[in-house]
């Protein structure tokens, strides 16, 4: 019979920082490529828009998170492309550690009283260029404080809703979800519905998706695995959703409109996104955590 101890315990915590700091930037790469393959396809497409303008490639910076408190207080990778499918698509991970300030602590669990914390993730928006695709995010996350959970998800954002982009979505969704758990997928759709949702306006930010934040379930080999399957489902079933519609030609209508549900876009992620609030709460770098919103949009 193995009996934990203090040092064991610590050594288990460290693992599985390094097993969840080493997936999100995994799963950054296969994105990226992915991204640049669709990129590269448009040149197949006759006639497609844009399709003479060189495909976009990612662009990486590096940022290190500045704490007097801590010797290392961590950073990230910023990758960014700005193409001729991906008007700019940001897909960024981070690896942080640090002290939250005093009121922040008493918001999040197991930091009231120990006000340290650990945290990686991976987030990723993509705008693109035709109001006929879909704009998308996603993001998963794992972090420790005396506590220690997954969250994350993802939710699709077009510009005029395609009934079969909304069902192959949620679809695929469903279908992650249902691998781990029955319960998940109408709990965490939910959540979602209520989450992605600018209150101000009354009306939905897009056409949901999956959002869970605090899960630890006890079995932390399960919870990481379903964080896993979140990422792997996006990256099967986004990239079909944009080869659906790349090529397809558009109005100076539909791109004002595209403009304004940008705007829309952006309201919600400066008043109500979490991670944009735990970035700026924890002196993340200000360019990563704003890398969400778009290029160009507007309001009537």
């Amino acid at each position: 019979m193995s009996v934990s101890t203090p040092e064991s315990d610590e050594s288990l915590a460290a693992a599985r920082k390094a097993r969840a700091t080493q997936w999100f930037a995994e799963l950054r790469d296969a994105i990226c490529d992915e991204f640049e393959r669709l990129e590269d396809a448009l040149e197949s497409l006759p006639g497609a828009p844009l399709a003479d303008r060189p495909p976009g490639r990612f662009e990486r910076s590096e940022w290190r998170r500045d704490d007097p408190k801590v010797e290392d207080a961590g950073g990230g990778t910023m990758s960014v492309m700005r193409g001729r499918v991906f008007e700019k698509v940001g897909v960024n991970i981070s690896t942080v550690q640090g002290q939250f300030k005093e009121d922040f602590a008493q918001e999040i669990p197991g930091a009231a009283a120990d006000p340290r914390f650990w945290a990686a993730g991976i987030s990723l928006v993509a705008h693109m260029q035709s109001p006929h695709v879909p704009a998308v995010h996603m993001n998963t996350r794992y972090i420790v404080t005396s506590k220690a959970w997954f969250g994350g998800g993802s939710d699709l954002n077009p510009i005029v809703e395609n009934p079969d982009d909304t069902r192959d979505f949620h679809a695929a969704l469903e279908a992650c979800c249902e691998r781990h758990d029955p319960e998940y997928y109408p709990r965490f759709k939910a959540w979602a519905d209520d989450y992605f949702f600018n209150k101000h306006r009354n009306e939905p930010r897009g056409v949901g998706g999956i959002f869970y934040d605090y899960l630890n379930s006890g079995d932390w080999e399960a919870d990481f695995a379903f964080t896993r399957d979140v990422g792997q489902c996006f990256l099967d079933i986004y990239p079909k959703l944009v080869r659906r519609h790349m090529h397809k030609r558009w109005s100076d209508e539909e791109r004002a409109h595209q403009l304004v549900r940008r705007g829309r876009y952006a309201e919600f992620n400066l008043v109500y996104d979490r991670g944009t609030r735990f970035g700026l709460q924890t002196g993340g770098n200000v360019e990563a955590i704003l890398m969400s919103l778009p290029p160009l949009c507007g309001w009537p």
